[in-house]
């Protein structure tokens, strides 16, 4: 097996490139890249970690022959493809918390700084001003703030802000109501959180349901003299409406550490009154940027060692406790797909899965990838666990998934059916000795290891049909090393799978075609 290589394209902490090698991986640093120089190089690489600065864009991507990660030391992912590299079979990681705490801290000493007009009072006084009576502030105890975003951030800076006596309010249409009084926050919707909140802080991706959630029409909506903090992400906010919100004193005062466009060196908020700058500074602090570096180099150590996944965006997690015990049910899950893929010629507008027994237990998301990525494969070429759940979607094929604890006969059972031109086809298998085997085609019983190549023949039950099928695959010089039969009932329909040490020669499909009862024959590769 080759040595995994990577390469660390933005600056980290050299802990991660200690780690990197104590695992047994190959390591280059190379920052500061132009993008033609990163995508004459990306080629030789399996993983990339990077922090903003590096922008791995389609293009790099489409370079990219070998990548399967690229790990982004921190939370946003603004600048990577992530659709692009899903596409590509590229898990793309991130770090969501190893800042979690440094960037809710900022978050809260910017409320101060502009509660305070700490900034502004500093400048002064360093100019021998001594503006006393220029400043008048606000308290924040007892005050109501509102949480635009309430995960990992956001619930952090609500814990800190409970610790200053404030009430917390809170949308995000994924916090529960479990957890909202976990919290000791409110739960309530946008229109409810923008009249209410005395000061407002965002914690949320930017993404195409949270791109200027606080437009012009939200704004206007707010209390006056509202402290708004954003330290998530630039294009959450109407910058220009902020900009006159502050001017007419409609908002008291701002905060931003993000903008929309970055660096930013120019900005319609710069020399606003009452607003504080800072150059995205939410994550920078040393013991931050350590332990992002540590996550990210652990958690593409582990993924390119052992397929344990962390904090993926684009694929279901496994950890790596799970991957040994997940394993044997990911090569069923796969080998039972590429068949199901490889007898639907015709395509299929819905595919179902089953899991019973003991399987129906475990992490049963990357068992369904890894089945979309063998039942793909067939028709689709390079496919894999990251890309098979999204070209699935966007192919229309309609996915679903049940669960049941009992099966009848074996300790677990994986069956995928597939509904090709209005009628199901299915397959079922198990793990017998930790190798997949075959247990069910069709609702015949039939059991059989899987073989690298196979004669799968579907024909009706009739006396001297496997006699003459066998008689011909010696006529062709076709050796058989397993073969095995279902049928429905006798004078039914019966299924032949039959494994052969080699590819069968190119006219001998068309012969058993030939064949009397034969209703399909086809050759399939594992």
């Amino acid at each position: 097996m080759t040595t995994p290589k990577v390469l660390i394209a933005d600056n980290l902490s050299p802990a991660a490139v200690d780690i990197f090698r104590q695992r047994g991986l190959e390591v280059d640093v190379k920052t500061g890249l132009s993008k033609d120089e990163l995508i004459a190089m990306i080629p030789d690489y399996d993983g990339l970690a990077v922090r903003s600065a590096c922008k791995p864009d389609s293009d790099v991507i489409a370079a990219a022959t070998r990548l399967k990660v690229i790990g982004r030391a921190g939370i946003g992912v603004d600048n990577i493809d992530v659709r692009a590299a899903t596409s590509k079979g590229i898990a793309v990681m991130n770090t969501p918390f190893g800042n979690a705490i440094t960037t809710a801290e900022h978050a809260i000493a910017m409320m101060f700084a502009a509660a305070r007009q700490i900034p502004a009072a500093d400048r002064g006084t360093q100019a021998g001003e001594w503006p006393k009576k220029a400043f008048m502030g606000r308290e924040l105890s007892f005050k109501t703030l509102g949480l635009i975003g309430c995960g990992n951030i956001g619930s952090r800076v609500a814990e800190r802000a409970q610790g200053l006596r404030m009430r917390v309010v809170a949308f995000d249409p994924f916090l529960t109501e479990e957890r909202a009084v976990e919290l000791g926050v409110e739960k309530v919707d946008l229109d409810t959180l923008l009249a209410r909140a005395d000061m407002m802080t965002l914690h949320t991706p930017l993404t195409d349901q949270t791109r200027n959630i606080l437009s012009r029409e939200n704004l206007n909506k707010t209390k006056p003299g509202l402290i708004l903090v954003n330290c998530a992400r630039g294009g959450l906010v109407d910058e220009q409406a902020v900009r006159e919100l502050l001017d007419s004193g409609h908002i008291g005062a701002a905060a931003f550490d993000v903008f929309a466009e970055e660096p930013a060196r120019e900005n319609v908020l710069f020399g606003a009154p009452n607003f504080v700058a800072t150059p995205h500074l939410g994550a920078a602090t040393a013991e931050a940027q350590e332990n992002v570096a540590l996550q990210v180099a652990e958690q593409m150590s582990d993924y390119l060692l052992t397929g344990a996944v962390t904090n993926a965006l684009n694929m279901p997690s496994i950890t790596a406790e799970e991957a040994p015990r997940l394993k044997p049910f990911a090569a069923l899950a796969e080998k039972l797909g590429s068949f199901a893929g490889q007898i639907s010629d015709a395509g299929y507008s819905e595919v179902v899965i089953e899991y019973e027994g003991e399987i129906s237990e475990l992490n049963r998301k990357p068992l369904t990838a890894a089945a979309l990525a063998g039942l793909l494969r067939a028709s689709r070429g390079d496919v894999n666990m990251v890309s098979a759940p999204s070209i699935l979607h966007d192919s229309g094929v309609k996915l679903s998934e049940t669960k049941t604890e009992d099966s009848p006969v074996y300790d677990s059972l994986m069956r995928i059916s597939t509904l090709v031109n209005g009628g199901w086809r299915s397959l079922a298998g198990t793990i017998s000795a930790g190798r997949p085997r075959i247990v069910e085609i069709k609702e015949m019983a039939l059991e059989g290891d899987f073989a690298e190549v196979m004669l799968y023949v579907n024909n009706h039950d009739a006396p001297g049909f496997i006699g003459a099928l066998g008689q011909m695959l010696g006529e062709a010089n076709v050796n058989i090393a397993t073969f095995h039969l279902g049928r429905t009932e006798a004078g039914g329909e019966a299924v032949a799978l039959i494994g052969i040490d080699a590819e069968p020669p190119a006219d001998l499909l068309e012969r058993l075609n030939a064949l009397e009862h034969v209703r399909y024959v086809k050759v399939l590769r594992f």
